[in-house]
């Protein structure tokens, strides 16, 4: 269920109430006159059942509300009502999971921001994968496959790419060119110390590489793997399964591959600095172009799905 605050200008409230009395997934319906400042209007309260949030989003959109009010949504994680209850049972078995797609957008405009923080984790997971493949330490590179934050970013990309924002895709674009410079910079800077001072362990020093080798050889292993990543992440995303959001950071080698680039270079082996760059352009590269064909494709799976809901539920109220 859904919770949604809206600010409604009096001269809209009118046609908004009876709109929202006749819809029956809106549960508990208030409305306080006048009762909001900045901007100006009346508190309109309601819960709506998850598979028409977007019906219901799209009708206060149409009246303009998002532009001369306010719409604020909020997830009910418990709610505790017989009439709710009711009123679920006569909908769809798979409304429930439907995205809110107002909150998805959300979403991705909230991952399309990059403040200094998000430079700053993506050199740090950089440097801990930098440490990871000169220890040949699968862990530590599973470590840094989690804390860098560039999922966000790709998100970002291919969304600006669907809706024909040229501002998103640059933004996005040049921070993930950015910030992975920062991360091979970083890892270099790391590596280059390790050797200067001698610290650089015995195995990698040997050609022992289990875990660089891994990195900059990509293969069509490479390419199935994030292509069925960059699914995951997609479906993750729209239906908002943070758990298994973390796994797409995981099986894709986007910043080992930065990390070993640097660590590559600083030992001055160019083939592996080159093969670890082919890495990092290849899964941004897949995970782009799956997260641009995929985000609308759910979109049409979703819209159809809740047509083929709206008239079963028609049919079975005899309408």
């Amino acid at each position: 269920m859904i919770h949604l605050r809206v600010v409604s200008p009096p001269d809209v409230t009118g046609t908004l109430m009876p709109l929202l009395r006749a819809e029956p997934a809106v549960l508990n319906l208030t409305m306080l006159p006048a009762a909001v400042s900045h901007p100006d209007g009346d508190a309109v309260h309601f819960d709506v059942l998850h598979g028409s949030a977007n019906e219901v989003i799209g009708q206060l959109r149409g009246l303009g509300l998002d532009r001369r009010g306010s719409i604020v949504l909020e997830n009910v994680d418990t709610s505790l009502s017989a009439h709710a209850d009711r009123a679920a049972a006569h909908r769809g078995r798979f409304q429930q999971f439907t995205p809110v797609w107002a909150e998805v957008e959300s979403r991705i405009a909230l991952e399309g921001t990059f403040p200094p923080s998000w430079f700053a984790l993506l050199v740090i997971a950089g440097l801990i994968g930098a440490v990871g493949i000169l220890t040949n330490s699968q862990i530590l590179i599973v470590g840094a496959m989690v804390v860098g934050p560039e999922y966000g970013a790709i998100l970002s990309l291919a969304s600006g790419v669907t809706r024909r924002d040229p501002a998103r895709v640059r933004r996005s674009a040049a921070a993930l060119a950015v910030g992975f410079a920062l991360a091979v910079a970083g890892a270099l800077l790391l590596a280059l110390i390790i050797r200067a001072a001698g610290l650089e362990p015995r195995a990698y020093a040997l050609g022992v590489r289990p875990v660089s080798s891994l990195i900059d050889t990509p293969n069509w292993f490479s390419v199935i793997v994030a292509l069925l990543a960059g699914v995951v992440g997609v479906v993750s995303l729209t239906e908002a399964r943070s758990a298994t959001l973390i796994g797409v950071f995981i099986s894709v080698t986007t910043i080992p591959a930065a990390s070993d680039t640097g660590v590559s270079l600083a030992f001055g082996n160019g083939s592996e600095a080159w093969g670890s760059v082919l890495q990092l352009l290849l899964n941004v590269t897949v995970l782009t172009a799956v997260a641009v064909a995929g985000l609308p494709v759910q979109r049409a799976i979703w819209r159809r799905a809740t047509r083929r809901a709206a008239v079963s539920d028609l049919q079975k109220t005899g309408g």
